[in-house]
């Protein structure tokens, strides 16, 4: 990590934790030790992994419902295993996609101003996985294309109307893979496993297109892209947090290699890519560093401090950001009970649009279809401006699913009844065999 003194806007940006009353507390957040950020927030809602009784649920609060949480808040129950891993659509503010350990996605419709009762229908299910799903991203320019990855140790990518997989990279990972990523044209993924490499995939061609030996420790790993960089975070073998700069095209060496200190947490990596702006917060850490990117490299900007430790982590998305208080950006911190968001602002004393700190951002506008996707487009994001007195166009709420069964689940009765056809099959054909086997030594003497 360069310590090196250099000139940047961003050098006094000071972070600061929501009062008591503006913050969310009493919450059941999940107990599981899978490694996701368990916090996903748009500018209308924030999602947070939930523990329930039975099955696997998360909480959906619209933003503006602070204080203590009502304890019959309703939920998102449809899940029969632990959710592990869940997303907002970026052009759509009520739809969410969830991930579980009982190896199906589905994909939910928020109503407006939040549930009422628990929501048990999903609009959609993805089946396809063997085995638990652990991280699941929408694609960042392409409408209805989200990736998932499971411990079959494949990945896949789906059009999420038609309820299927477009796209399955199979046989490229050799363990469960932590982290998957799509770089900012929507064209490449990046992915970081427990074999300890990195990835960069071609989901469309279904190729591996680079692959390198990231970190050596046996904690999960991370990665995301930075532009067309990547920045993955790991340990050493002494158990000590570090990361690494890649470049996607060559992944043969990393750019650096740096370590960050000896505590025992995972880092979660957050990317500004308006700002160039890097954040690593670690689990059962109270603290968030800062980095400005440059150079092919992380210079230390600053380290927001707490005493209270998070279990997890979200990012709001630009355009929910309050510019008229130069914040650049705002995280959902999660702890035991409480969510807080923590307001990241650069100190300016003049009321007038800063335009130098607030380029134009992502419109939440989908640049292009997922048939468009498919047949070979690049579409940069769509973005727009945060400017005070601009209107951003209203976001589409069309999504027309076409409905897939899920496969039926057997009663004990009915798998008792199948295993007894397929053992008589079995013994049916291994006679075969042996009739077979008798005629062909008949034949041969």
């Amino acid at each position: 990590m360069s310590r090196i003194v250099r000139s940047s806007k961003f050098r006094h940006v000071f972070g600061t934790v929501a009062r008591k009353e503006d913050c969310y507390d009493d919450l059941r957040a999940t107990r599981s030790a899978w490694d996701s950020n368990y916090v996903a927030v748009n500018p209308s809602y924030v999602a947070v992994l939930y523990e329930s009784g039975g099955g696997g649920a998360f909480a959906v609060i619209p933003l503006g419902m602070k204080g203590k949480i009502d304890p019959k808040l309703p939920l998102v129950t449809g899940h029969k295993g632990p959710v592990l891993d869940i997303d907002w659509n970026p052009f759509n503010d009520n739809l969410i996609a969830s991930v579980s350990e009982d190896c199906t996605g589905k994909i939910w419709g928020i109503p407006e101003g939040g549930l009422t009762s628990n929501m048990t229908e999903p609009l959609q299910t993805l089946s396809g996985h063997r085995r638990k799903i652990g991280t699941v991203k929408f694609s960042p320019t392409a409408n209805n294309v989200l990736v998932t990855s499971g411990g079959d140790f494949s990945v896949k990518v789906w059009d999420i109307e038609k309820g299927k997989d477009i796209y399955s990279i199979d046989g490229q990972h050799s363990d469960l893979i932590s982290s998957t990523e799509w770089n900012d044209a929507g064209s490449l993924l990046a992915t970081a496993s427990k074999d300890r490499k990195v990835r960069v995939i071609d989901p469309r061609n279904k190729t591996v297109v680079g692959e390198a030996e990231a970190h050596q420790g046996v904690k999960p790993s991370r990665v995301i892209w930075t532009k067309e960089k990547l920045l993955s975070v790991g340990f050493t073998k002494q158990s000590e947090r570090e990361y690494c700069m890649w470049d996607s095209r060559d992944l043969s060496k990393p750019l650096n290699r740096t370590n960050v200190d000896s505590s025992s947490g995972i880092l979660m990596p957050f990317f500004d890519s308006d700002l160039n702006i890097v954040f690593m917060a670690g689990k059962g850490d109270g603290n968030i560093r800062y980095f400005e990117l440059g150079d092919d490299q992380l210079y230390f900007l600053s380290e927001f401090k707490s005493s209270t430790p998070q279990r997890g982590l979200g990012m709001m998305p630009k355009r929910g950001v309050d510019v008229s208080t130069c914040e650049i950006v705002r995280f959902y911190k999660l702890g035991v009970k409480l969510l807080e968001p923590i307001s990241f602002q650069v100190p300016r004393k003049t009321d007038i649009f800063q335009d130098d700190i607030f380029p134009d951002t992502a419109a939440g506008e989908a640049s292009m279809t997922s048939d468009e996707w498919q047949g070979g487009a690049n579409e940069p994001i769509k973005t727009r401006s945060l400017a005070p007195g601009f209107v951003a166009k209203k976001q589409s709420t069309d999504f027309n699913p076409e409905k897939v069964e899920a496969p039926k689940e057997l009663s004990e009765k009915e798998l008792k009844a199948e295993n007894e056809r397929l053992s008589t099959r079995v013994a049916y054909l291994e006679a075969e065999l042996v009739k077979r086997d008798n005629k062909i030594k008949e034949l041969s003497q």
